[in-house]
């Protein structure tokens, strides 16, 4: 994809090179100048999650492996129904052991 250097329009390809079709110039195939991307790595993305040490620990019976320990926090969920604003909290769980995570609605 390449832009007239003059007005910035997108120039279309034709047979002799780009032409622009708002100031009417051919910019010729031998002369244009083409840039590419020149870093073709991709960066590296982190991920940060919560620290365990960071959850408080509860007595919940996990339903996949039957640890009596988890982690757990909870979030509010608000939503409208009908013109009936209603807020709840859900509290979050994840098994100590296994990882499994659940959630308890209130």
């Amino acid at each position: 994809m390449e832009f007239c250097e003059s007005c910035g329009t997108y120039l279309r390809e034709t047979k002799e090179g780009s032409w622009c079709p708002k100031c009417k110039k051919l910019i010729h195939s031998e002369t244009r100048m083409r840039i590419e991307n020149v870093n073709k790595t991709p960066s590296a993305i982190f991920v940060v999650d919560k620290s365990k040490d960071d959850y408080t620990r509860a007595t919940r019976l996990c339903p996949k492996c039957g640890n009596v320990e988890a982690f757990h926090w909870f979030s509010t969920v608000s939503g409208e129904h009908a013109g009936v604003r209603r807020e709840r909290t859900v509290e979050h769980l994840k098994c100590t052991r296994c990882s499994h995570s659940w959630t308890e609605s209130s």
